[in-house]
């Protein structure tokens, strides 16, 4: 069965260079924090994160010590089922009620269940759309 939930990622952006990603779930696992959503790239000198912790409070503090200034954005998450045609099922009910998808992670982390983080224009109607 497919469900929505309703979530907050961090977002930052800083210099990039070999070795960042290593430095930054080092200092999260240091304190227990779990990265369960990742997104991050690089484009010209930049590096760009979009990541869902278990504790964003806490992982939010801890970037800051590391003068790395993150930001919540809300974003859905949708867990579906990990077989084909899922994700086109949930792309097409979006496409038909004129939600724009601004962007989209994900992983099929488990055999059964794959889910994915979506950042729309309209985020409220997709959780109704996927929920009802």
């Amino acid at each position: 069965m497919t469900k929505a939930t309703k979530s907050k990622q961090l977002t930052f952006e800083m210099e990039n260079k070999v070795g960042l990603l290593a430095e930054i779930s080092a200092t999260l696992s240091a304190v227990e924090v779990n990265i369960t959503a990742l997104c991050a790239y690089q484009m010209d000198d930049r590096a760009y994160f979009m990541m869902i912790t278990d504790d964003n409070a806490k992982a939010k503090r801890i970037l800051k010590k590391m003068d790395i200034q993150a930001e919540y954005e809300p974003v859905v998450v949708v867990d579906m089922p990990n077989k084909a045609g899922e994700l086109e099922k949930v792309s097409a009910l979006l496409s038909e009620a004129g939600i724009d998808i601004h962007y989209i992670y994900g992983t099929a982390g488990a055999k059964r269940s794959t889910f994915c983080v979506f950042k729309t224009n309209k985020d409220t109607k997709v959780l109704k759309l996927i929920n009802k």
